[in-house]
């Protein structure tokens, strides 16, 4: 899910201006991560390679049969690091934030910690 857009309003919601945002998303299997974010298919292309190298298999011992959540979310991560100059995320050209959703539909936080200069 493409959060770039609720990402900018928190910035400006906050007034934050120039220095570092933290975010983290405190979930065992959904991540944040920056990537393209003028294609769509982008997206697609990303889960389904995902799914692809980790799918749910007999032999993983989880009891919840969510393995292969588990495994993307700790391949992806549960953080990223962005600088923020003039009130603005300083992202690539084609570069957007998402939330990686592995094991859901579920309500998820991403949590926002913002150093100023």
């Amino acid at each position: 899910m493409d959060i770039t857009s609720s990402v900018h309003a928190e910035i400006d919601r906050a007034g934050w201006q120039n220095g570092v945002l933290y975010l983290f998303v405190p979930h065992t299997t959904a991540a944040v991560t920056i990537n393209e974010n003028a294609d769509p298919t982008v997206q697609t292309d990303i889960c389904y390679a995902l799914s692809q190298a980790f799918p749910d298999h007999p032999a993983f011992r989880h009891l919840e049969g969510n393995s292969d959540a588990h495994v993307m979310t700790s391949l992806t991560g549960s953080s990223e690091i962005l600088f923020i100059e003039k009130g603005r995320p300083v992202l690539g050209t084609w570069q957007g934030i998402y939330l990686a959703e592995y094991d859901g539909p579920r309500t998820r936080q991403v949590l926002l910690k913002f150093i100023s200069e």
